[in-house]
């Protein structure tokens, strides 16, 4: 697949990438810690550091005990970057808005297994929609209640913080699952992507590849005000490196 690009905002997904990013994996900057008073731009820094994939996290205030961004936000941003849109449902109910997500530009949309509804019909209405679809879980969830779904997604997500908030300490203790579905994957013949969710540094990155991730998400290590935007996203893939 051609790198991504900012003139390139044609629908993707992760069905179209190969599991093996730039540096062995993904980078997935988390927006929920950008500055929302220049989003567009940070998303863009992102993008020019080298970054692959936005991911996007939505909260109801009901799934978990905060308020995010909604489709509106999606759609505003859409323009200004060819990154794959990774939106991510904090929700009770996925079902009732996966369209309008979709609809506003989103490449990818994650669910997770303890929302309401019958899940495999929302994961194939994320595919009719023309995205590709994840499931996941939180860190108090066993790992064997994703596989039932996992033969119908493109990609799992291993969350290692609690969701609902940003800047929270990486549990290392969620790797088990990471390598877990790793394990599934090879049994099962199937390219399952595998993201990872949650305190994500320079300094736990290469562990977390190590258990089997190829997707990382990152947010306060990629968005502050301690360094550039490219400076963060370098010192991830610098880790990587060794």
């Amino acid at each position: 697949m051609p790198p991504l690009n900012m003139t390139d905002t044609r629908k993707k997904s992760f069905a179209e990438l190969p599991l093996a990013g730039p540096s062995g994996v993904y980078l997935a900057p988390s927006l929920l810690a950008a500055d929302f008073a220049n989003l567009g731009t940070q998303l863009q820094d992102a993008e020019r550091a080298g970054a692959e994939v936005a991911h996007i996290d939505i909260m109801d205030g009901h799934f978990v005990p905060n308020l995010s961004m909604g489709p509106g936000i999606v759609e505003a941003i859409r323009p200004v970057s060819g990154m794959l849109f990774d939106v991510h449902l904090m929700i009770s109910d996925p079902g009732r808005y996966v369209e309008a997500f979709a609809k506003a530009g989103a490449d990818h949309i994650t669910v997770h297994v303890e929302s309401e509804g019958c899940l495999s019909a929302v994961i194939d209405r994320i595919h009719e929609l023309g995205c590709s679809a994840g499931i996941t879980l939180r860190p108090g969830t066993p790992v064997e209640s994703l596989f039932p779904y996992l033969p119908m997604v493109e990609m799992a997500l291993v969350m290692t913080v609690e969701p609902g908030f940003g800047g929270q300490s990486f549990m290392a203790s969620q790797l088990p699952k990471v390598r877990a579905l790793k394990d599934w994957a090879e049994a099962n013949g199937r390219l399952l992507h595998i993201e990872v969710d949650g305190g994500i540094k320079a300094g736990n990155a290469a562990d977390v590849a190590g258990a089997g991730a190829n997707v990382l998400v990152a947010g306060s290590s990629i968005f502050n005000r301690k360094a550039a935007v490219s400076a963060c996203v370098e010192a991830i893939r610098e880790a990587l490196r060794v």
